[in-house]
């Protein structure tokens, strides 16, 4: 599936499977799925907000019958745009790796409501953040408990079919988690996968990342249902793949070199060798891999300011 047919809504993907489409993909407007057999079904993600979740489930009821109670919820990690409309769905299984539910509890709705709220005061980043979260509304959102937690890989049954939970992060977040649904030939990635979207490496090591890519390969899936972007098959996966072996190798050449991380984020910006991704959605989000990157060719346990982030990236969105 390529731009041309990436459309809002419920797409059916065969079987008792469908993957929720939030065009254009950009930040928080982000994918979701469900795997149906007779009367039960697995959610693949929730959305940012409750409105936006809202009309994703009255979608799936009148699809797939099985929808009407969900019996379980799978979060592939921790960001909100893909489990901040869990309240909704409470009552189900709610399932995640381990590093995702000790992340859940560190940026909540009632956080990202304030930032919006105080944007003013910070300046162009904050100027930036309004710009990317605006659109949704944090008010009033509850994160239930997670039910049931896992390291590694998972085998779940929905109806007759095998779901294989495989736990890929850290990567893009702490516990990254990829939903394979092998007699299906179907795989949904979370944030492992941004398509025609640029990836945003808040955690990494990149390695990892790498490895995630090939694994997505590796299961032969014919169906690739990214986190954000289109619907793809396993060259999605390559070409995420491509351009993380990329940003990386340009990082470490300008770190090897001695600049500074806001000068290697400026060059690679504007090297005629980024021009291919520099057409990607989001392109602005270079400026957190070079960041993340830097820090782990350092060897630094430091976390991130995530002022100084969107402030980086205010700069380069101003710029384009």
């Amino acid at each position: 599936m390529t731009a041309a047919n990436f459309r809002h809504g419920l797409q059916d993907i065969g079987n008792g499977l469908f993957a929720w489409l939030q065009p254009d993909g950009s930040w928080g407007f982000s994918n979701a799925g469900l795997v149906t057999d007779g009367d039960q079904s697995l959610l693949v993600d929730t959305l940012f907000d409750l409105r936006l979740t809202a009309e994703m489930l009255a979608a799936m009821r009148d699809a797939a019958p099985a929808a009407r109670d969900i019996d379980t919820l799978v979060n592939t990690h921790a960001n909100g745009d893909h489990c901040y409309g869990n309240q909704l769905v409470r009552d189900a299984t709610i399932i995640t790796s381990e590093a995702t539910a000790e992340e859940l509890s560190e940026v909540t709705p009632a956080m990202m409501a304030g930032l919006l709220e105080n944007a003013d005061a910070l300046g162009e980043a904050g100027a930036f953040f309004r710009q990317v979260f605006g659109p949704f509304d944090f008010k009033g959102i509850e994160l239930p408990p997670v039910s049931r937690t896992f390291r590694g890989e998972l085998s779940l049954q929905v109806g007759s079919k095998r779901v294989e939970l495989i736990e890929v992060g850290p990567a893009h977040t702490r516990g990254d988690v990829l939903v394979h649904v092998p007699d299906e030939g179907v795989v949904f990635t979370g944030d492992i996968l941004f398509i025609e979207g640029t990836p945003i490496m808040w955690e990494g090591p990149v390695g990892n990342w790498i490895a995630a890519c090939d694994r997505i390969e590796a299961l032969g899936a014919d169906t690739v249902v990214p986190g954000h972007g289109p619907i793809t098959d396993r060259h999605g996966a390559r070409a995420v793949r491509d351009y993380l072996v990329y940003v990386r190798d340009q990082a470490r050449e300008r770190y090897d070199a001695g600049l500074s991380v806001e000068d290697a984020v400026a060059d690679i910006a504007s090297s005629e060798s980024f021009g291919n991704y520099a057409t990607w959605g989001d392109a602005e989000r270079i400026a957190v891999n070079v960041h993340t990157l830097y820090r782990e060719f350092s060897g630094s346990r430091e976390s991130a300011n995530a002022l100084e982030l969107f402030g980086a990236m205010a700069a380069i969105a101003r710029q384009s």
